[in-house]
């Protein structure tokens, strides 16, 4: 669900298959028959945009159904937590949580805590920072009703915000008939028990949305219900290893946060001082108590022996968010003059972003654009060869934009890492030079970085002191084999692994971090990939039937299964023995298991947790999720999330309904952003007739994102090569369009032409009592390269979830009518 798997990842979904040829269930649960429903044990149509109506029915069945895995959700999830008197639900006030502020959009959360014990008080000075800063954060005990009646426990709060969430509301809003929600509830109920697991696989499907965060959610409260976390063949599976998304993410790309999850400062929150920062991040509770020791081996990584505690182990140097700086806000900026130049790699804006046109308008309004790529891709033609230009509404001459293009490897040219969807860090070695002047961007990076600090070398301004004192000594361990020499891939990952200051010596587990500058770390979590100064897990390739722990390294600690803990009882014994996995070892007073622990290795399962106690102290034997606060999964959010402390059904911006069946006075999400400063940037409304059609965006095997590293292959651009438009037949005929003639599809923000794909794979859905069109269109196109169409998301709105500012790209809508556009492609 919210994934085309064999498509996207069919290296991956050779496991899928494997399990479905030993007797699996396979479903799946999408707006399109797809690659990975024909090879499913069963397809469930859903209207795309739906998610939360149909995974709440699913939550609503198992709990008036007595389906859920009740020893579990007592003891591993906050079920019986009890919610302040303050709190009001979606129910109670028809479509919206306590505490919202209509005119900014956005809520207060303080009424979804918990009530809380009185706070008892340890004697003791504390060890170090960690400690004092976490004494000072801690709070009373959560108040618990294990007996799940309490009005106002989380449980109670979960029964009565997914009561009407039924299958006929499922058929209602989603389209799905009420016998095939049935079929996939009873198949969960079936396979989720202390004998057996089930999984939710779900990639953009789920993500892509103004709700995308609280898709996730509900996935996470339904697998917490049934029992299904920290098993063995059960959790959420986030469907990545695209150009390593996990790594570029577990390092930090995005623009709030430092490498391991830890928060970039802000300036708006009082981070001037690293206590400051601390106090503001620090958690009193579970493993993240751990916080500052992360984050000061973090600056001893970055600026060495210049790092100390008397400034603060350079914190100063790390750039304070001055408000939202995701990639939208950022084109926001450079179209309004604020952003003067851009460095864009790995990354292909003018075809590649949501309402593309618009980022094709801001690249026009930088003074200088550098871009790295294999190609020359549509963000390094745009000033010459974009559909404006060519139609004639924009002159080159009119573009002041200075381009310089910087030809670069591709990933067999260079050495050195991905991480995979489970994890798992793998490095490679270099196979071939670059040809000519192509380099890879790590090469660039660490070319540039030294020529900026010889640029800066003799400055004395403070804003300078952290590019003159960062480490930044990767020089390449010569390879004769090659003629283009990379940075050292050992010394890069030596530094991200973390090492001892004084000895130099790596550190073979996070557990010996400190947050008095004896350590130096670059990502926490990957401690461990360099244990030994000659020994790099990640190169490891000895495989087994099972775990794999000699397959590559998995971050943290080797760890497969996250939070395996749950994998056994309370009492430490294993659920069942078909599904052992980890447990205590009484006689070794030890957990063992086929994984490695992810739990305190010899805390015993009767262990009480200290009234009082700080980080892993707080946690009983028994409470699983460490790195929670409470050691148990937050069925209910009272914090981390901006948009409610439970996912509830609301329709996308651009909706074929006329309002939304659960809640009629908030049809979309109160808290959605859209981007009205933006031109040209219009979303459709409810039931627009202008606009009938669902249209949903995805990828395809024979191509990759924008088409930047695809349609520049002859080979994949002849197996694929045109843009096309999936409907069904019952559309056609309304439309009058035969199987690969033209159609133009219209959206408030732009016109495109594709060849139309009439396929019943496309299938008409009667949402209450209305016959709905959904058509599909892969996004991989743009006006560069060997196989060339219109921009598909020059369609799409620049709408965004309030947590991550995402993009909404599954679900808008569109017009759709015979015909090619006036002079071709826009």
């Amino acid at each position: 669900m919210g994934s085309n798997f064999a498509e996207n990842h069919p290296v991956g979904y050779r496991f899928i298959l494997q399990a479905r040829d030993k007797g699996a269930k396979v479903i799946h649960i999408d707006p399109r028959f797809t690659r990975t429903s024909a090879m499913s044990t069963d397809y469930v149509p859903m209207r795309s945009g739906t998610d939360i109506t149909f995974l709440g029915a699913l939550i609503n069945y198992m709990i008036q159904n007595d389906k859920y895995f009740k020893e579990y959700v007592v003891n591993y999830t906050n079920a019986p937590f009890i919610v302040r008197e303050e709190f009001k639900d979606t129910e109670d006030l028809d479509g919206i949580f306590s505490g919202f502020d209509p005119e900014k959009k956005s809520y207060d959360n303080s009424s979804w805590a918990y009530e809380r014990e009185e706070l008892v008080v340890l004697e003791g000075e504390p060890a170090n920072l960690s400690e004092r800063l976490a004494k000072e954060k801690l709070q009373g005990r959560p108040k618990r009703d294990e007996s799940l009646q309490h009005p106002r426990s989380v449980f109670q709060l979960m029964k009565k915000h997914y009561a009407r969430y039924t299958p006929e509301m499922v058929e209602d809003i989603c389209g799905t008939p009420k016998e095939d929600f049935l079929m996939v509830a009873e198949a969960l109920a079936t396979n989720s028990n202390p004998e057996r697991t089930s999984s939710f696989c779900y990639a953009m499907g789920w993500t892509q949305h103004t709700y995308g965060v609280q898709c996730i959610r509900a996935g996470s409260i339904l697998q917490g219900i049934l029992g299904n976390m920290g098993r063995p063949g059960g959790g959420i599976l986030a469907l990545r290893g695209h150009a390593n998304v996990q790594g570029a993410t577990d390092l930090s790309t995005l623009w709030n946060s430092l490498p391991g999850y830890l928060d970039m400062p802000a300036k708006a929150r009082n981070h001037e001082t690293l206590e400051d920062f601390l106090r503001a991040q620090q958690r009193a509770t579970g493993f993240w108590q751990n916080y500052p020791k992360y984050l000061v081996s973090l600056l001893k990584a970055w600026y060495g022996d210049a790092a100390t505690p008397e400034n603060d182990f350079g914190y100063d140097a790390i750039p304070k968010t001055l408000g939202n700086h995701s990639h939208y806000r950022m084109f926001e900026d450079a179209y309004n003059g604020i952003i003067k130049g851009m460095i864009i790699m790995g990354q292909n804006p003018a075809v590649g972003g949501q309402n593309a046109s618009f980022h094709r308008k801001a690249l026009a309004n930088l003074d200088w654009l550098v871009v790295k790529d294999p190609f020359l891709i549509e963000t390094a033609t745009f000033w010459y060869e974009a559909p404006e230009i060519t139609n004639g509404t924009v002159k080159i001459e009119d573009i002041g934009t200075e381009v310089f293009y910087m030809p670069s490897s591709v990933f067999a040219e260079t050495e050195g890492s991905f991480t995979n969807t489970s994890r798992i860090i793998q490095t490679k070695e270099k196979a071939a030079d670059p040809p000519g002047d192509c380099r890879s961007d790590i090469w660039f990076t660490y070319e540039l970085g030294k020529r900026l600090k010889e640029l800066y070398k003799d400055s004395t301004a403070k804003r300078d002191w952290g590019i003159n004192n960062l480490t930044w000594d990767y020089e390449p361990d010569v390879n004769p084999r090659f003629k283009i020499q990379e940075p050292s891939e050992h010394k890069i990952i030596k530094e991200i692994n973390g090492f001892d200051v004084a000895t130099g010596a790596p550190l073979a587990t996070f557990g010996a971090l400190q947050d008095d500058g004896s350590t130096a770390c670059g990502c926490w979590i990957y401690t461990g990939v360099l244990p030994e100064e000659t020994v790099n897990r990640g190169a490891s390739r000895k495989g087994d039937d099972y775990v794999a722990l000699d397959w590559g390294f998995a971050w943290p600690a080797n760890r497969r299964v996250l939070y395996n803990r749950a994998s056994a009882r309370p009492d430490g014994k294993p659920w069942s023995e078909r599904k052992k996995y980890v447990w205590w070892d009484e006689a070794e007073k030890k957990w063992t298991g086929y994984d490695v622990p992810d739990f305190a290795a010899t805390k015993a399962p009767d262990t009480p947790a200290v009234v009082g106690g700080i980080g892993l102290a707080a946690h009983s034997g028994s409470d699983p999720f460490l790195m929670l606060p409470d050691g148990v999964i937050q069925l209910f959010a009272p914090a981390g999330v901006t948009d409610g402390p439970l996912p509830t059904h609301y329709e996308p911006p651009d909706t074929p309904v006329a309002s939304n069946l659960l809640h009629p006075k908030y049809t979309h999400s109160p808290t959605a952003v859209i981007f009205e400063n933006i031109p040209n940037n219009k979303v459709h409304g409810a039931n627009n007739p202008d606009y009938p059609f669902v249209i949903t965006t995805y990828r395809v095997t024979e191509h990759h994102l924008s088409g930047a590293m695809t349609r520049w292959l002859p080979w994949l651009a002849e197996l694929m090569p045109e843009l096309f438009l999936e409907i069904s037949p019952e559309l056609a005929k309304d439309l009058g369009v035969d199987n690969k003639e033209f159609v133009t599809i219209e959206t408030a923000r732009g016109k495109i032409e594709a060849r139309a794909l009439v396929t019943k794979r496309m299938r008409p859905l009667k949402i209450d009592g209305k016959i709905v069109h959904t058509v599909g269109m892969p996004i991989h196109w743009g006006y560069s390269g060997g196989a060339t169409g219109s921009v598909p998301n020059d369609l799409s709105a620049i709408v965004a979830d309030p947590n991550v500012y995402i993009h909404s790209s599954k679900a808008f809508t569109c017009n759709v009518r015979k015909g090619r556009l006036p002079g071709g492609v826009a």
